[in-house]
């Protein structure tokens, strides 16, 4: 799977920090063992000091470096034995194993060039941590309750649209892969638009792929910024806009709207669109007030290019409240 750089950036810093603090605890360790077995250091100083005699040995002329080597091993080994069983005799098993933390990559994040699993695990967290900033706390489909829509026989029955619609939302994160196409989430306030795009994009997080959830004002503010007061970090985030296998734009409509505005929406719905890369967008407005707040050619691009999903009913926060 792809990942964003701010994702995978924060992922090996993560793993680089394990790194350091199995270091820590080892070298905190040790010292405990010597302070409680002041034995134990002088074995490791004759063991360092072994090392550098049968370095000297292999390379010393007229003496019989095999007799030296042979020699030196056996010490080395009955020293070895006598650190094991002291420090065995006082301290848990295994207390001081530096093996490294991750026993597939020895801690690097990668085997040869294909990322580990460990690594994959920490950008899997890291995307998630970054949904939850901006999307519905922890909810999911399963929170998803049709008994707040009206369930009325008449020409529009809201339980049967947004049964229909969450349908659509469950199936599209189950099935998702990077071809999965557009959503465009209409509809009035507090009707489960925010709510269902949030467990999509938990859900597709959670199988791997680079998720980029948005509001309509930050996603502008940030867009704006790159435009205007470019540095490297804007960059980077308007490249995970543009790159991510699936961006999120909620509340579109919510946005103070200007030239700006309807130029940098056009540029980044029609990218996008032209790169097949998925894209779910939220808003209250309808298809005519698309068209004439922003222009003809994005609410073009929007009623060609995205699966339309009503969400009708009643205002959600105003009947929990009553």
């Amino acid at each position: 799977m792809t990942y964003s750089k701010e994702i995978l950036t924060r992922a090996r810093q993560r793993l680089e920090k394990a790194r350091e603090d199995r270091q820590s605890l080892l070298t905190a360790r040790e010292q405990e063992i010597y302070e409680k077995l002041p034995r134990v250091r002088e074995l490791d100083k004759q063991l360092s000091g072994s090392m550098a005699k049968a370095v000297q040995a292999a390379f010393a002329k007229g003496t019989d470096a095999r007799e030296v080597l042979e020699k030196l091993k056996a010490q080395n080994m009955a020293l070895q034995a006598e650190r094991k069983a002291l420090i065995a005799a006082h301290f848990p098993a295994e207390y001081l194993d530096d093996g490294p933390i991750c026993p597939h990559c020895e801690g690097m994040g990668y085997i040869g060039t294909q990322m580990c699993s460990c690594l994959q695990t920490l950008c899997q967290e890291e995307l998630k941590k970054t949904i939850s900033l901006f999307a519905a706390g922890e909810h999911t489909f399963a929170d998803f309750r049709l008994e707040y829509y009206p369930d009325v026989r008449e020409r529009i029955n809201p339980r049967a649209i947004m049964s229909r619609t969450s349908d659509v939302c469950r199936r599209y994160a189950a099935e998702f892969t990077p071809n999965s196409g557009n959503l465009l989430f209409n509809g009035g306030t507090g009707l489960g638009k925010t709510f269902l795009s949030a467990c999509i994009a938990r859900q597709v997080a959670e199988k791997g792929y680079s998720v980029a959830y948005e509001s309509a004002p930050r996603l502008f503010a940030k867009l704006e910024k790159d435009h205007f007061r470019p540095d490297e970090h804007s960059a980077r985030e308007v490249a995970e806009l543009y790159q991510s296998t699936l961006l999120i734009i909620d509340d579109l409509g919510t946005e103070l709207t200007g030239s700006f505005t309807i130029s940098a929406l056009y540029a980044l719905v029609n990218d996008r669109l032209l790169t097949g890369k998925p894209t779910i967008i939220s808003t209250n407005l309808n298809m005519n007030e698309i068209r004439q707040r922003y222009s003809p050619q994005i609410a073009s691009r929007l009623e060609g290019g995205y699966q339309l999903l009503p969400f009708v009913g009643q205002d959600i926060r105003v009947l929990k409240n009553k």
